[in-house]
């Protein structure tokens, strides 16, 4: 691919007017040299045992031509599919009912709404991959500039994590109530830690052949949960009651579902980046769409369904309380209900956390090699294995609060995310006007080819301000966020409003005076 450095972003008008600027960031860390030195190495020890075993040893290297092998549509989508048919997906709807009061009908508007508002960046963003060959931390680079994209490696690094803790807090609660208690919180979360490590291991390909098939035990379980809850005659649509407290749970859900939706947008391109370069990005697009939304709204819409029972059922309602979501699901599917063969189920229901987490794992290492030029030396499968101990580490206390532990995250998740997804749409369609061959992709180890990131620093900051006062949580209500109803969460919105607004004032200045 030729490439303008007329038609870039990254281009400089006058060389001269930037050199003394440049000659000072040349004495800065350089986050993409490492990038170089890595390419160039020779493998250490660990990667050269990972390629014994047929395992992915690249990590933020640009992935080239000749490497991108992939031409299937199904494989990005059902990616997805598979990551979010799962038990976390189900404990989320069930919030809707549980935690913010709301009647059947309106969590599932809540659900539809927002769940698409959290798609369509990852679908959005997914396209990137075969245009690039970059990984979506790294090519953000591009986006917001090389000093704002090393903040968001490390908060992606540790949501990653939280990522990980939330699901398998979520699996081990189940593992643990099946034959009475006889596997223990640790060693339910053990068990889920090993198996994702298994499969992350090896990287892209194997986690794509994974994906593919993975989801189908869960939609059978999904169905049976569906023929169950029926049976059961616990269902109830609830009352359609409006006003400003209504409103404010609405919000406040709908932000607990956004920040699960969209959680998956700075892995992004991750998993399309083996896809060939001409591919086409609706197909890409739509595919990824398709098949992240669809098992979203079922998943998040049946726990949602089946938490109203816990309205109608004293013993599923003792169950929830005692058990949180696993104590639901074994009230529907144990209890004078299917018996062994219900616990059967809850058991296979459990392990799919795994499909939920392997993306997690995977994409932490490469927010590590991403962040700073010595970790970028250390091989993705370290950073691999060293994300899923540090998530064990984390999910066996929290264990024991699950439901607040979910709430509080999913929103958290949300606030950086919005913040990440005003600046780059920004950059993109705005400053880039949406062309790809403003990106100087092949000389990502040339600085001078990507923002400093000035304005991606200040918008952040804008982001976080909109952030704080528009947030509601039980350790803090912003402003605005306490003045809606009992309490309304806003601030994924605020954030995206003023980090939008922070990066556009800054982004012409820093154009005009650093050249990029």
């Amino acid at each position: 691919m030729s490439y303008d450095p007329e038609k870039s972003v990254g281009a400089s008008a006058d060389l001269k007017k930037k050199s003394s600027y440049d000659s000072f960031e040349k004495s800065l860390e350089d986050n993409s040299n490492s990038a170089a030195e890595v390419s160039n190495e020779k493998l250490n020890f660990i990667d050269r045992w990972a390629g014994k075993l047929n395992a992915e040893t690249k990590g933020i290297e640009l992935i080239t031509d000749e490497e991108k092998t992939e031409s299937s549509v199904l494989n990005a989508a059902t990616m997805w599919l598979s990551a979010n048919l799962v038990i976390a997906t189900f404990s989320l709807g069930a919030l809707g009912i549980t935690v913010f009061a709301l009647s059947f009908w309106q969590a599932v508007l809540t659900i539809i709404f927002f769940a698409l508002l959290g798609a369509t960046p990852v679908a959005y963003f997914s396209v990137f991959g075969p245009k690039l060959g970059l990984r979506q931390i790294f090519l953000s680079k591009y986006l917001m500039g090389n000093y704002a994209m090393r903040i968001f490696a490390f908060i992606n690094m540790v949501a990653c994590v939280g990522w990980g803790a939330v699901n398998i807090m979520a699996s081990a609660q189940l593992l643990n109530i099946v034959n009475n208690g006889a596997c223990p919180p640790w060693a339910g979360c053990l068990i889920l830690i090993i198996c994702t490590i298994l499969v992350t291991f090896f990287g892209y390909h194997v986690i794509h052949a994974y994906e593919k098939y993975s989801w189908i035990p869960n939609a059978i379980i999904f169905l049976i949960i569906i023929a169950r809850m029926s049976m059961s005659g616990n269902f109830e649509f609830g009352e359609m009651k409006g006003g400003p407290v209504t409103a404010g749970h609405v919000l406040s859900f709908g932000g607990t579902v956004y920040g699960f939706a969209t959680g998956w947008t700075t892995y992004a391109s991750d998993y399309t980046v083996y896809q060939r370069r001409d591919s086409n990005p609706w197909r890409i697009f739509f595919g990824i769409l398709i098949g992240l939304y669809t098992p979203l709204v079922f998943t998040l819409i049946l726990g949602a369904a089946c938490a109203t029972g816990t309205l109608k059922d004293a013993r599923w309602n003792e169950l929830y309380q005692a058990k949180s979501i696993s104590g639901l699901v074994y009230a529907i599917l144990v209890e004078k209900s299917l018996h062994g063969f219900g616990e059967f189920c809850c058991v296979l229901l459990a392990l799919s956390t795994v499909a939920n987490n392997i993306p997690n794992m995977y994409s932490v290492s490469l927010s590590a090699q991403a962040l700073w030029s010595k970790l970028a030396k250390i091989p993705r499968v370290f950073w691999t294995i060293v994300g899923n101990f540090v998530t064990l580490a984390i999910c066996i206390p929290a264990y024991y609060e699950f439901d607040s532990v979910m709430e509080n995250f999913m929103n958290l998740i949300g606030y950086y995310l919005a913040i990440y997804q005003a600046m780059c749409l920004l950059e993109h369609l705005i400053w880039n006007r949406g062309n790809f061959a403003a990106y100087d992709y092949e000389n990502f180890q040339d600085k001078t080819k990507y923002p400093v990131g000035i304005a991606g620093i200040f918008g952040f900051c804008c982001g976080v301000a909109g952030v704080v006062i528009g947030m509601d949580q039980t350790w803090y209500a912003g402003v605005i966020g306490r003045r809606i109803g009992e309490g309304g969460e806003i601030g994924f919105e605020l954030a995206f409003g003023f980090a939008f607004i922070g990066f556009n004032l800054v982004r012409p200045l820093e154009k005009k005076y650093i050249g990029r």
